[in-house]
């Protein structure tokens, strides 16, 4: 089962319950009216999302979906959600041993999975890093934020608790693969070895989440913010969400001619 915590629980016990499983959900995190501006401001992107009806089923993302990435140069109040305190406080537990100088969002992406919508390939978010052994190391953490229920039938994420663990061969049985079911307002962190994948939607609803991952400081992010945040929308930001999408050093790593690349 996927641990499941509310959000005054003790953080030390979020962030080892996230360790031993590879997954945690936590309730009561996000209220409502944080959810409707975030959904407010990037509705006439969103509504620019193409969707198709048809796919092929080895497809990683799945038809009947809505997809937006560069979400910080699309909406203010996402920065609440890439800023999180709880987030924040698990990025500095599982990042930081292998990145003691700082980490960074990695990716983000708003999703809504639509009704009819295949099941999504089970994978791994740090897959793109082959030159580490298996299992890795800690170098990736994702966070799904429930904008909406999420429920077994209407696409809620599927995760394989403890497949952090395996070797990258071993494939998960189907008693082994449960659903991340949470209220709006809820928040599912993985880790980047943990299995997972968008549910299938059998229901008339449209399930939809905001996906955040964050990395270590000294890897490639796999969103090119700083083509989607170029220097004029970053100086529009917080100093602190400057440094979060990678407006800042990390030892030698990303200097630049400007004295100090925090300052645009």
């Amino acid at each position: 089962m996927i641990p499941r915590m509310s959000a005054d629980a003790d953080l030390d016990e979020i962030a080892s319950s996230l360790a031993q499983e590879g997954a945690v959900v936590v309730t009561g995190l996000l209220a409502k009216a944080q959810r409707d501006t975030v959904r407010s401001e990037l509705a006439p992107f969103m509504a620019e999302s193409q969707v198709l009806d048809e796919d092929d089923p080895s497809d990683f993302f799945p038809s009947k979906t809505r997809r937006l990435s560069a979400l910080v140069a699309h909406s203010d109040a996402i920065a609440e959600l890439v800023l999180d305190p709880h987030t924040q406080y698990l990025c500095d537990r599982i990042l930081l041993p292998n990145g003691e100088y700082g980490h960074q969002l990695h990716i983000t992406a708003a999703l809504e999975i639509g009704p009819g919508a295949r099941r999504q390939v089970l994978h791994r978010d740090h897959e793109s890093f082959s030159f580490f052994p298996d299992p890795k190391p800690n170098i990736v953490l994702a966070a799904m934020w429930a904008i909406t229920d999420f429920h077994a039938d209407n696409g809620a994420t599927l995760v394989v608790p403890g497949s952090h663990r395996w070797e990258k061969q071993r494939e998960p049985k189907e008693s082994e693969i449960y659903p991340a079911e949470m209220p709006a307002g809820s928040v599912m962190f993985w880790l980047g070895g943990t299995l997972h994948g968008a549910g299938a939607n059998v229901s008339n609803d449209w399930r939809y989440g905001i996906a955040l991952g964050y990395s270590v400081g000294w890897i490639r992010q796999e969103e090119n913010i700083y083509l989607d945040v170029p220097p004029e929308r970053a100086a529009e930001l917080s100093p602190a969400l400057r440094k979060a999408i990678g407006y800042t050093t990390y030892r030698a790593l990303g200097f630049s001619a400007r004295k100090d690349v925090g300052l645009v």
